[in-house]
């Protein structure tokens, strides 16, 4: 069961992106804010699957914080990588390395996140002593 909790979500947000990379005319159509809206669901949709994979990873596994953070952090993107490949199969997709490079900065936001609430929690701990 804890298998379940753990990484159905991961496997479900996968299907999601993929999903999502399969549709075709994917956009608003609103000009530079269709660019915009489109960059920024890059950056959200592997944040999410970062935090989705760290999760499963630490509950899973007994690993160390740095092979926790190797783990996720290669499968969130190679995930990227592969969801780029996948577009090229898609018509009037096309791969962009460009958007692996979104991709990477949500992936990025995730770690950044987690050493700001690191050295956050550690600045509080020294406080309440």
């Amino acid at each position: 069961m804890k298998f379940f909790k753990l990484w159905l979500p991961v496997f479900t947000w996968c299907w999601v992106i993929f999903y999502l990379s399969g549709i075709p005319q994917l956009g608003t159509g609103w000009g530079v804010w269709d660019f915009i809206l489109r960059k920024a669901a890059h950056i959200t949709e592997y944040f999410i699957l970062t935090v989705l994979l760290y999760r499963a990873f630490k509950g899973s596994f007994n690993l160390s914080s740095f092979y926790l953070s190797i783990w996720t952090f290669s499968l969130s993107f190679l995930y990227a990588v592969s969801d780029e490949i996948h577009q090229a199969f898609v018509p009037t997709r096309n791969p962009s390395p460009k958007d692996v490079f979104m991709d990477s900065l949500g992936i990025i936001a995730f770690y950044l996140l987690i050493k700001y609430n690191n050295k956050f929690s550690k600045t509080a701990a020294k406080r309440s002593k």
